[in-house]
């Protein structure tokens, strides 16, 4: 009788397994190697368990036009994917309805809310890849869009899920203290000066402390970029944006019973594996006011530094993007 209950349970379970709808992702942007290291994860055969039944099947290239380090991968990985079996399509709507959910991969952040408005209105769950916007009055009315549209969405750098940041969350830990982290940080002049790159460790900064950072001050040299922020609770993260020498990803947690390492990149696993439980589920990994406020950290750095280096408050740069994602969306 029990046998016969577990063949019953494991028939069960495999039919439950198989019977899962297989979700069908499009690709925005073909200028990033992001898009070609996702695809190749979710396209993989045998399919990871994490990442099965979700599969690239198209892609629209553009991309950015006029950045020319971002423009001129356009080819090449246009070919990349190709090979991989996604079929290539010549518009946003076009793409849109062939898929279930979206990678929105373009490396550029100005085109980002033009895109995202098409995908939300067609009522598609999407990703939006690093920077969500190239300022943040921009990121502010992406934001809003998908609530006003009630479409899924989220952001993340992969390096959220540096391979340490679980031992940080810990109990033996305790509470975090504080947090210095680092990235390289090359800078693209239409962008906030820490969106194109710094991004990077600034969400590892973030997967640390949280939110409620209160202000921020900044320095700038020609070999790196510093930026501090003070919490609402005192507590003091600084990020370090590398420019020259050495570089790499990292940094190190203060906490009430240890002090720990971040660790190493862990590659970009572990944010697939979000994305695609995110596709699924439509739940939001991060909350959107986290992401909102660590883009405001990196607005405040920029706003601090061309104040000569003055603590600048996230509630300040917050309360002007506000006003001009209110023009964005009057637009």
């Amino acid at each position: 009788m029990r046998t016969s209950f577990c063949i019953i349970a494991m028939l069960f379970s495999t039919l439950s397994a198989t019977a899962e709808e297989p979700l069908s992702i499009g690709i925005i942007g073909l200028d990033t190697s992001h898009a070609i290291a996702f695809t190749k994860e979710f396209n993989r055969e045998p399919a990871q368990p994490e990442l099965a039944n979700c599969r690239v099947v198209a892609a629209y290239p553009y991309g950015s036009r006029d950045i020319e380090s971002s423009s001129s991968r356009i080819p090449k990985y246009t070919e990349s994917v190709k090979e991989m079996g996604v079929e290539i399509v010549d518009s946003i709507d076009a793409l849109l309805e062939k898929v279930d959910c979206v990678l929105l991969e373009t490396n550029d952040g100005k085109p980002h809310l033009e895109q995202a408005l098409a995908v939300f209105k067609a009522g598609k769950p999407v990703f939006i890849d690093k920077p969500v916007g190239s300022n943040l009055s921009e990121v502010v009315a992406i934001y809003r869009a998908a609530k006003q549209y009630d479409v899924p969405m989220f952001s993340s750098s992969s390096l959220r899920y540096i391979s340490g940041i679980d031992a940080i969350k810990s109990p033996g830990f305790g509470k975090v203290l504080g947090c210095q982290t680092y990235s390289p940080c090359s800078l693209e002049p239409s962008h906030t000066d820490l969106y194109w790159y710094g991004i990077h460790g600034v969400e590892a900064l973030y997967a640390c402390m949280g939110p409620g950072c209160e202000k921020v001050r900044h320095e700038s040299t020609p070999a790196a970029e510093l930026a501090t922020g003070q919490w609402d609770d005192q507590r003091l993260a600084t990020f370090r944006g590398i420019k020259s020498g050495k570089s790499g990803y990292g940094g190190i947690a203060f906490g009430e019973k240890q002090v720990l390492p971040l660790g190493d990149y862990a590659g970009y696993k572990p944010l697939l594996v979000q994305i695609a439980k995110f596709f699924r589920t439509h739940e939001t990994p991060i909350d959107a006011a986290e992401t909102i406020e660590l883009y405001a950290f990196m607005q405040a750095a920029m706003e601090s530094k061309n104040q000569g280096g003055q603590y600048v408050k996230i509630a300040d740069v917050m309360a002007k993007a506000e006003k001009e994602a209110d023009a964005l969306l009057a637009e």
